[in-house]
């Protein structure tokens, strides 16, 4: 049921699993994505307490990672269903860091893409010669 650009990755060592806890095992670090609700017109499952049931990250399933795995969640994140607070809220958690550097590296990005900081270069701008005159500006 994956795609068949899978067969090379499943040669090179990488594990499919069928089940949720499986894929857990001895892990360093879970990486749980969020539900976007307001994207699904289709009912991929029939309720969210059944997906918290069944796909939530519980305490009982870090049990069977690596003894110092780390949880990563990019959010927002819906409480109770893909992660329990227990967990989100937990010392494996690195989940505000992760928010925070993410929105620190889209402002780059924008930033970037807006042309911030972006100066046009000239072909004689490169040439050896003028980077020398360059470094020898900055380090005066």
């Amino acid at each position: 049921m994956v795609p068949k650009e899978f067969v090379e990755l499943v040669e090179s060592g990488l594990r499919i699993e069928k089940h949720f806890e499986d894929a857990i095992e001895g892990a360093d670090v879970v990486m749980i994505l969020r539900i976007q609700r307001e994207r699904q017109d289709a009912a991929f499952f029939p309720s969210m307490r059944e997906y918290a049931v069944h796909y939530g990250l519980q305490a009982k399933h870090l049990e069977r990672a690596a003894p110092d795995v780390i949880v990563m969640h990019p959010g927002p994140m819906n409480r109770g269903v893909e992660i329990s607070s227990e967990i989100a809220d937990g010392s494996r958690s690195l989940i505000l860091d992760q928010v925070s550097n993410g929105v620190a590296v889209r402002m780059a990005v924008l930033y970037l893409l807006a042309g911030g900081g972006h100066t046009e270069a000239t072909e004689s701008d490169t040439t050896p010669a003028n980077r020398e005159k360059r470094q020898r500006k900055v380090s005066k």
